[in-house]
């Protein structure tokens, strides 16, 4: 069960790792503090993120922060080791612009856990690291995962290593059957509960009112789909082309949006937070700019009328509480 109540809207740091595009560090300290004077406080971290550049700068960052009024999140499964591969390229396979002397080990052992849990507080330079994901396990071995990855999280939880333990994944099965099966507290659910479309309503939320988990939902975005008013026909989906049908359902959403006077991301920040087991919705952002808009998108009141119309054409299941 989630130990305390989780502030409405995270930041995802995956791009002061430099996903995407390069970052100095003062830009990624501009983006952080942009955040934080937009209410922020909760931050989502992980070691993948720019092999480990994200965890470093948030953690200058944070380390200038009363450690009592913000929340902090990383990931564990994959361990940064040297890489006997490096040839002076960047890690752009991955889509982050870091240099690739690093590479990620999966490592779902005890040992391999903890070991995550230990360079992830270096790198970070903070001790207390409340919340704990599981990152991708069905990348590598989701049987594994189940195993030994989950009951080592549990140990660190019982030891008080870290207040909550969960899994973070955009895969549905995944994360129903890590709920199901090990005891977690929250869950990331990247992608798969968005206003554009829910396959977790189906299996994930079910299994997570069963048990007590929360939700955080990430992604909501849909690839950036759903993060302007206006939405454009050539956006990417699932590192893809959006499909006609999908992009039929988009462009009848942003319709109900604008009848209603509410932008297409804000309804779309607030959307999955209908739902009584999802705790935050985390967002992203490589602007200033773009995290203080998210904030005020994020606290903008939304008719009920508007989910209730969506619901009525069948564009999000049952209602406000989807």
């Amino acid at each position: 069960m989630p130990s305390r109540e989780l502030p409405v809207l995270g930041y995802g740091a995956a791009n002061v790792g430099n996903l995407f595009r390069a970052l100095t560090d003062d830009e990624a300290w501009e983006i952080l503090d942009a955040a934080w004077e937009s209410g922020i406080r909760y931050f989502d971290t992980a070691p993948h993120y720019g092999l480990g550049l994200s965890e470093r700068r948030l953690g200058a960052f944070l380390q200038t922060k009363p450690r009592d009024e913000f929340v902090l999140s990383t990931k564990v499964g994959r361990l940064l080791r040297p890489n006997p591969e490096h040839t002076g390229g960047l890690d752009t396979a991955h889509d982050f612009h870091v240099r690739d002397d690093l590479m990620r080990a999966w490592d779902f052992s005890d040992a391999g856990i903890r070991a995550s849990l230990d360079e992830s507080r270096e790198r970070l330079g903070l001790e207390r690291i409340d919340m704990l994901y599981l990152h991708d396990p069905e990348r590598h071995d989701l049987d594994l995962a189940i195993d030994s990855a989950f009951p080592a999280l549990e140990r660190l939880r019982a030891e008080h290593e870290v207040s909550e333990i969960g899994i973070g994944s955009m895969v549905s099965e995944a994360l129903t059957r890590a709920v199901r099966e090990a005891d977690l507290d929250t869950i990331m659910v990247a992608g798969r509960f968005t206003l554009l479309e829910q396959p977790a309503a189906a299996d994930v939320l079910p299994a997570c009112d069963d048990t007590g988990t929360g939700i955080v939902a990430a992604s909501v975005f849909n690839s950036g789909l759903l993060a302007q008013s206006e939405p454009r026909r050539d956006g990417r989906y699932e590192y893809g082309a959006l499909p006609d049908q999908l992009w039929a359902r988009l462009v009848r959403i942003a319709d109900v949006c604008r009848a209603h006077d509410v932008p297409l991301p804000a309804a779309a920040i607030q959307f999955p937070l209908q739902a009584a087991s999802v705790r935050s919705v985390v967002v992203g952002g490589s602007r200033p700019a773009q995290l203080r808009q998210n904030a005020e998108y994020a606290a903008l009141g939304i008719p009920a009328d508007l989910w209730a119309e969506l619901a009525d054409e069948g564009l999000i299941p049952g209602g406000a509480d989807a």
